[in-house]
């Protein structure tokens, strides 16, 4: 078998090297016929085009397609670079409309800090906060304001909206704030329009719920949550938030300041009320004309 494979091998290789020889020999004719610059080799040219071309029309189909394929990859990949380029972009967007959000909420706030109407008896004083607690059982933050502001222990504190918390702990320069969800807050509330008396308590969670409800059967989710005024924590009538009912069927508030984004916080000053202690005072009568005395007894005759 190894002698019949060498005497193949013998045949072939000539046949192999005359026929490369008679294609580059076709080759090198060819090029040369293209080189001459002749009026009678023009004109074969051209004949020799018309005659061949157009019976080679099914050998340029697949390089028509094959062009077609690269033409069609190469706009694909311009699209997708275009597409990248536009994915750039509105991740730009984004950013810039999540900061165009935040500067349209913080100017919402200091102009309802600047436009909110409470009680002509109630001033406030606004401060920016600084820092909160961080801490899963204490929930507070830390204002700019202090005793220089004129900011007592106790003082309501709101975002504008909602009510916030109460003043516990003022420095000369800061104070801090103990928030309506720590646990250790305890403000009572009235519930509109049932006009009942209840007690918000603090549990660390945005949703605190109420308890002692006077009659609880008068109370429907969405109902406005305001401070009563009772016990002189906080002044009457300051929106706390609205009701709602938890997975667990217990009322909770609906808290109406945005504890997410806490930026400013208006410190109400509050100096209470003055107290009656005389009841009589209240109370204005004429004062009666004087009566003559009433006549005593004559004395008798004799009488020494």
């Amino acid at each position: 078998m190894a002698r019949d494979r060498g005497q193949s091998e013998e045949y072939t290789r000539p046949i192999r090297r005359i026929l490369v020889g008679i294609l580059m020999l076709f080759l090198i004719g060819l090029f040369l016929l293209w080189r001459i610059d002749s009026p009678r080799v023009e004109r074969l040219r051209a004949n020799l085009v018309d005659r061949v071309v157009p019976s080679f029309e099914w050998a340029l189909v697949p390089v028509t397609r094959v062009s077609q394929m690269i033409e069609g990859f190469q706009s694909y990949a311009r699209i997708y670079e275009q597409n990248q380029e536009l994915r750039r972009e509105l991740q730009q967007m984004k950013a810039w409309k999540e900061a165009a959000t935040q500067l349209e909420q913080e100017n919402a706030r200091l102009l309802d800090l600047n436009n909110v109407r409470l009680d002509a008896r109630l001033s406030y004083v606004s401060g920016v906060v600084l820092a909160d607690s961080g801490s899963p059982f204490r929930q507070s933050v830390l204002l700019n304001i202090g005793k220089r502001d004129g900011v007592l222990d106790g003082w309501a504190a709101m975002d504008g909206i909602g009510l916030v918390g109460r003043i516990s702990g003022v420095g000369n320069q800061t104070s801090r704030v103990i928030l309506l969800t720590d646990t250790n807050s305890r403000i009572p509330v009235t519930i509109q329009p049932s006009g009942q008396r209840a007690l918000m308590v603090g549990d660390n969670t945005i949703f605190p719920p109420i308890d002692f409800i006077e009659l609880p059967d008068l109370v429907r989710p969405g109902d406005r949550v305001v401070s009563s005024g009772d016990g002189g924590v906080f002044p009457a009538g300051l929106l706390v938030g609205h009701v709602a009912q938890g997975n667990d069927r217990r009322l909770r508030v609906r808290l109406a300041a945005d504890y997410e984004r806490l930026e400013f916080l208006r410190v109400l000053r509050s100096h209470g009320t003055e107290a009656v202690t005389d009841p009589g005072a209240l109370v204005v009568t004429n004062p009666l004309p004087p009566q003559p005395a009433a006549p005593g007894p004559e004395p008798e005759e004799g009488d020494g």
